[in-house]
């Protein structure tokens, strides 16, 4: 082979490395849910904090101090908790933070007397990291967030893509604390023991996944260097990719001013990528429960539980989020007949999730049309 053909090979597999490198950080950054990175206000904060995945700008810092110590950082929207209803606590995905989108307007809010608390989960936003995190310290942060603040004997939770894996926490061991769940775009973690084989053999995102989680587990110093190399790009290689979006989300996408994943000046911290990684090990790693073989905690419907899915979805396959729903029928099942991933920029969606939450409706509209 001359140098000629030789030098033409290496381009060959460095574009097939870097390929490679491209479809696994998409399918990270999809299947963790930061598609919700942008805020209700504006996303480009230059500001960084010292131990937080998401850089916020915010001058006054509402936060409460955990029993070991650590710091968690809030916000508040809706009517104020002495004159609320509702009481309920949302949960953000991967990449994300307190400021993240949800966009039930204000009116609805204050109309049913909603009081709505977004907090940044540990170690991002200006939260404290937690290096012990685990799906149970998730429930436990919620549950003493809720103590502290005093929300109340009973409060809803909300929870967003990856952020769900602290709502299903919350349903294992403090089910009598819930008046109420709503799980939006749930990712699913294919390692849940129940999770029939025929259903994910041939799903390319449960490879990916597998691989990423070695890689994440193993190799940590590769993907800090991807992430902050400049060679080609990393942190935008989501955006704009119909591969993992539907054409609702990406209408969202390309219409949101300010939309990023994360920055690299932000990743090139060390606490900041720790914390990113903890959290992905977290999620799709062996839990010590299979959300799929638990029994109804409601028996009297003293509460409920809703799985809110897009057909269209990329990230999350509606296949996967129906046979869940038919495994555990006890969970109310909504389905978007048009909605993507991105289900938390529909105002629409939004208020039919609270409506439903905390009113018990069931629109026709969202439900599932099964093929018999």
């Amino acid at each position: 082979m001359n140098p000629q053909n030789i030098e033409i090979a290496n381009d060959h597999k460095f574009c097939s490395l870097k390929m490679v490198f491209r479809r696994i950080l998409v399918l990270m950054m999809g299947c963790l849910g930061c598609a919700d990175q942008t805020t209700e206000q504006n996303a480009n904060n230059n500001m960084e904090s010292k131990s937080s995945v998401v850089d916020e700008s915010a001058i006054t810092t509402l936060r409460v101090r955990l029993s070991d110590g650590r710091y968690l950082a809030y916000r508040e929207r809706g009517v104020p908790k002495n004159k609320c209803k509702y009481s309920i606590i949302l949960v953000h995905g991967f990449g994300s933070s307190k400021e993240m989108s949800f966009m039930a307007s204000d009116k609805l809010l204050d109309g049913m007397r909603i009081y709505l608390l977004i907090y940044d989960r540990a170690g991002y936003g200006q939260s404290d990291p937690n290096p012990k995190r685990s799906v149970k310290s998730e429930a436990s942060d919620i549950e003493e967030l809720a103590d502290q603040l005093q929300l109340g004997s009973k409060y809803y939770v909300i929870g967003v893509s990856l952020g769900c894996y602290p709502a299903w926490s919350c349903i294992k061991r403090i089910p009598q604390k819930l008046a109420g769940v709503a799980l939006i775009v749930p990712f699913i973690n294919y390692k849940w023991r129940s999770l029939p084989d025929d259903l994910t053999k041939d799903d390319y995102r449960k490879q990916l996944c597998r691989l990423m989680l070695l890689l994440t587990c193993y190799t940590p110093g590769l993907l800090h260097w991807w992430f902050t190399q400049n060679m080609f790009p990393s942190a935008t290689v989501l955006e704009g990719n119909p591969k993992f979006f539907c054409d609702k989300d990406l209408a969202v996408l390309k219409n949101t001013d300010g939309y990023q994943l994360f920055t690299q000046d932000g990743i090139r911290k060390r606490r900041v990528f720790d914390s990113l990684r903890r959290d992905f090990i977290v999620a799709f790693s062996k839990w010590d429960f299979d959300p799929l073989e638990l029994s109804n905690p409601y028996p009297q419907n003293e509460s409920s539980v809703h799985i809110w899915q897009g057909y269209e979805d990329k990230v999350v396959p509606v296949q996967l989020q129906r046979h869940v729903s038919k495994t555990l029928p006890w969970i109310r099942y909504h389905e978007v007949p048009d909605g993507g991933h991105l289900l938390v920029y529909d105002t629409v969606v939004c208020e039919a999730v609270l409506k439903s939450l905390l009113l018990g409706e069931d629109p026709p509209l969202y439900r599932p049309k099964l093929v018999v």
